[in-house]
């Protein structure tokens, strides 16, 4: 049975992400800052007939919380299949470039890139055991920076300073930790779930947590015929889901 970890995944689209690879046969270890509410979540998934399901407390903001969770899940099982980097945090609005507190950009950056890159290292000697691992990035297209250029871009007027920037870097990241693993068994792609409404922008998206969990999961099923080193937003670009950086 593959296995796999899901940071953020007690709500949304972690949670619906969750859900879909419980029934593709994963056994799926539900990472939740508050534990609490990763083991209500666990409990729902049980609830509906998955049993394959546990929760694991992991902040990924805290170096301390992640080595204990990979202690943990170290002690479970000697092989992760795929990792999925779903927590982050949007800092709070306004952004504006001017205005934006150090703390803002501080806080946002500590969870969304350096939480992916803290997460990434510690957990993967499991995922290298693997005979195909899977690492999932959940990025947005509103970090391209191609597209925040073109003023015919239909979110061209939703700027803000914080969130984008900390989505952008974290895609240079998949980039060169796709390029460290190109000659791996390795598949490394950031992905866009589409403007979904969800409480982390106030349910002003367009789409559902379920659409979304099934761009998620896509990529953590792929073949070895499937992409690496890619930004994937099938909401902007429907036929090839390939999104300009």
């Amino acid at each position: 049975m593959k296995k796999v970890l899901i940071t953020g995944a007690n709500k949304s689209i972690g949670f619906e992400t969750a859900r879909l690879l419980l029934e593709k046969g994963y056994y799926v270890y539900l990472g939740s800052r508050d534990l609490q509410k990763g083991e209500a979540a666990a409990a729902k998934l049980k609830g509906e007939g998955f049993n394959n399901v546990e929760a694991i407390q992991i902040d990924v903001s805290n170096s301390e919380s992640v080595k204990e969770a990979r202690i943990m899940i170290g002690n479970k099982t000697e092989v992760l299949d795929a990792l999925v980097n779903n927590a982050g945090i949007n800092g709070g609005m306004p952004q504006s470039a001017l205005n934006a507190t150090m703390e803002q950009f501080k806080e946002v950056f500590e969870t969304n890139v350096y939480g992916v890159a803290r997460v990434t290292q510690a957990f993967f000697d499991l995922l290298e055991k693997s005979e195909q691992p899977r690492i999932v990035n959940v990025s947005s297209s509103g970090c391209s920076l191609t597209l925040h250029s073109d003023p015919s871009w239909k979110y061209y007027t939703h700027k803000a300073a914080v969130y984008p920037a900390s989505k952008a870097a974290m895609n240079m990241y998949t980039i060169d930790l796709a390029y460290e693993l190109r000659d791996t068994k390795f598949k490394v792609n950031a992905v866009c779930p589409g403007f979904v409404a969800t409480d982390f922008n106030n349910h002003r998206g367009t789409g559902t947590a379920q659409e979304a969990g099934k761009r998620i999961s896509k990529y953590v099923l792929i073949g070895e015929e499937g992409p690496t080193g890619k930004f994937i937003s099938e909401e902007h670009n429907p036929e090839s889901g390939e999104c300009p950086w």
